[in-house]
């Protein structure tokens, strides 16, 4: 039964924004070796239907293994540290290194991973991917391989 003094129960346009605090963040999402992911945003958290967003750490002088998002489109912002994201260009490793305040863009179903070069400090990126889940698939390698059909 619509509540007529809820603005969201009568036309369902009018929802309320959701503030999530750093220390709220839930680790409880997809995870590669090498590195840690917290979840800020997402279905469980907010009840988001197709957006997910989080935070990635890398530590010191440390590499992820390497992964893909499957269908998601991944885009990336440098926070804090210096990460390299690395990734195969045809047959040629290519290396993205990045500053606090730069963009990467990770395709859907590309392999890469994330190293931290310094020997002090820690790499945080903020994450945004166009699927309501944390797709995460660690692979042995960089090669490109098909998605699955279905």
């Amino acid at each position: 039964m619509p509540d007529d003094h809820d603005p969201a129960s009568r036309d369902g346009f009018h929802r309320r924004l959701h503030q999530i605090a750093q220390s709220s963040l839930s680790p409880d999402t997809g995870q590669t070796p090498g590195m840690r992911r917290v979840e800020a945003i997402s279905g469980s958290s907010v009840g988001s239907q197709a957006l997910w967003m989080g935070q990635t750490h890398v530590a010191s002088d440390t590499r992820s293994a390497n992964h893909h998002h499957g269908e998601s489109e991944t885009g990336i912002y440098v926070a804090s540290g210096h990460p390299v994201f690395v990734f195969l260009d045809g047959d040629t490793e290519r290396r993205l290194e990045a500053s606090p305040g730069d963009y990467i863009y990770v395709p859907p179903w590309v392999p890469h991973r994330e190293e931290n070069p310094d020997p002090d400090d820690e790499a945080v990126v903020i994450l945004a991917r166009t699927t309501q889940d944390a797709i995460v698939v660690n692979v042995e390698d960089l090669r490109w391989s098909e998605p699955p059909a279905g």
